[in-house]
């Protein structure tokens, strides 16, 4: 049996999920930055396939969730493509030959090509990151699992608005199998998904 192939999923990292004072700011991502640059550069320097996914809202709202819509069309819009808010922030910026996912819905998996994507590329096992815990990280780990991927999640690549919703997330998703460490303990192999 060949060694399992990763992929590595960053998720709505977007300056205005992160940037403090952003409209839609999430308040632990800003920390999870450098914890990512540094996973980032692992996967960059084993050469294995890299997803930056990524949240766009058309201006008018018609493709943002109906519980997001009125804030969104009422307040102040965010992630709206040719916007500042909308671009990855400046310190994971992709390089040539990353792929840049667009998802209208909480999960990457939900009406894009990212299934179709990974199984082209031999991928079985998903390191997961990003923004945020309840919503698209959760949601993306859960059908990555349905469809039949091995996954880590780096526990402090990820955000949520608060330590408590983290930890609630965290042992969710360990609970349908998921390997949920840290950084550290990923680069050092002492667990990993399917391990």
């Amino acid at each position: 049996m060949s060694a399992p192939k990763q992929a590595l999923i960053i998720i709505d990292m977007q300056n205005d999920f992160v940037l403090h004072g952003a409209p839609a700011c999430v308040a632990g991502a800003a920390a999870t930055v450098s914890v990512i640059r540094r996973l980032l550069d692992d996967f960059r320097s084993r050469k294995q396939p890299i997803f930056h996914v990524v949240r766009e809202y058309r201006a008018d709202g018609s493709d943002i969730e109906l519980p997001r819509l009125d804030g969104f069309l009422h307040h102040q819009p965010f992630v709206v493509p040719g916007t500042p808010g909308c671009e990855i922030v400046a310190e994971l910026t992709p390089l040539p030959g990353e792929y840049r996912l667009v998802k209208n819905r909480f999960s990457a998996f939900m009406l894009t090509e990212l299934d179709l994507m990974l199984r082209r590329l031999g991928i079985t096992d998903l390191v997961v990151c990003g923004t945020q815990y309840p919503n698209c990280v959760r949601a993306t780990i859960f059908d990555a699992v349905a469809l039949g991927y091995r996954v880590t999640n780096i526990t402090d690549a990820t955000s949520a608005q608060s330590p408590e919703i983290a930890a609630a997330n965290i042992r969710d998703i360990e609970n349908i199998g998921v390997a949920c460490i840290a950084l550290d303990a990923y680069l050092t192999g002492e667990k990993a998904a399917g391990s």
